[in-house]
């Protein structure tokens, strides 16, 4: 499929103008813009720009706040619960991530669940933010549910990612940034954009059959835990799954399980929903607080180094060490620029135009 190029800087001017004229703050819009584009430079294409107008269909639909009342509703030193108005989790995530960083750097670890948020973008973008202060960041957050548990037919789970990002000294960090299925929802979507089909162990139809139909959400079919199928693990994924649902979402007084609410404007919200919007899950740990940072990082690059020198299977080039590949994405797309499919560019045009903004 076609693609076209724009340099980095092009799409953050247009990705604010748009932000701001939802109303968002500049301060909000700036770091909102950070977020979302993140991901275009890290390779994770689904969950980058080509989402801004699902952003902008959330806020038309009057389900996220674009000038939101970000607070603190309960606390202890070490731990929070963030209330985040309904405000967009692009700028909600980063709020409540601060939060654990602060917490951290007063009593060596900070734990912030959130409620009241909608989704956030990569969650690589908020664990990061812990780096530079010689920290190890944590963070989750579950999505509205297209997952199937392991055995079932119906859709409880969201995707539901984890991220841990470690510092490391010379080398660069360990950044594994994971969805807790086989696949993200947003991945099915660029197949879908393709044309191709999905390979086996990403869904299954609604009477829980193997399928490789990209579609197949709607017609009532469910993405698959991380394993794909009970011989390959997924009741392993289906676990990690709950997991990040139960410390975002039954943790903070947010929405859980099949009552999460959905990213499409479109879709019709949940009845009885037993939370507040979206939740999240963010830690950050000084290192210090388990021994030097000095020592740590020294060790961190010993590790990293033994893992890179692992001898490659035959046809493979070499080992990789989680957030490699999206490491060198990011440096290759600043410089070269970031491809978009020409339907998302072609959207993004539209959005434009809506707003009088020049894609």
């Amino acid at each position: 499929m076609a693609e076209t190029i724009f340099s980095y800087a092009r799409l953050v001017e247009f990705t604010k103008a748009i932000f701001i004229k939802i109303g968002c703050s500049e301060a909000d819009a700036d770091i909102a813009t950070k977020v979302l584009l993140s991901a275009d430079l890290r390779g994770v294409d689904s969950h980058g720009v080509a989402r801004l107008t699902g952003y902008v269909r959330l806020w038309e639909a009057k389900r996220a706040n674009t000038q939101p009342n970000i607070r603190i509703i309960h606390e202890t030193p070490s731990t929070a619960v963030v209330d985040g108005d309904g405000g967009l989790g692009l700028v909600v995530a980063p709020f409540a991530m601060q939060v654990a960083i602060d917490k951290a750097k007063q009593v060596g670890t900070g734990w912030v669940s959130v409620q009241n948020s909608n989704h956030f973008g990569i969650a690589g973008y908020h664990a990061m933010m812990a780096l530079q202060q010689d920290m190890i960041g944590i963070a989750m957050t579950n999505a509205s549910p297209l997952v199937a548990p392991t055995f079932s037919v119906e859709r409880l789970l969201g995707t539901n990612p984890i991220c841990v990002a470690i510092p490391a000294g010379e080398e660069p960090a360990f950044v594994a940034d994971l969805a807790t299925t086989t696949a993200a929802n947003g991945k099915l979507e660029i197949l879908q954009r393709k044309s191709k089909e999905t390979p086996s162990g990403w869904v299954q139809d609604k009477n829980g059959q193997p399928s490789t139909n990209p579609h197949e959400l709607k017609s009532g079919g469910a993405l698959l835990p991380l394993g794909g199928d009970r011989e390959h693990g997924s009741h392993k994924g289906y676990a990690l799954g709950a997991v990040v649902d139960i410390f975002s979402a039954v943790l903070s007084g947010a929405n859980y399980g099949p009552w999460v609410p959905p990213f499409p404007a479109y879709v019709p919200m949940p009845t009885e929903m037993p939370g507040n919007g979206i939740g999240h899950f963010f830690g950050a740990m000084r290192v210090d607080a388990f021994r030097p940072a000095d020592d740590f990082k020294f060790h961190m690059d010993k590790w990293i180094r033994r893992f890179r020198s692992a001898t490659p299977v035959a046809g493979e080039e070499k080992v990789l060490i989680p957030g490699d590949p999206e490491r060198e994405m990011e440096t290759s797309r600043l410089q070269e620029g970031i491809p978009l499919l020409d339907v998302v560019a072609e959207d993004l045009t539209s959005l434009g135009q809506k707003f009088g903004v020049t894609l």
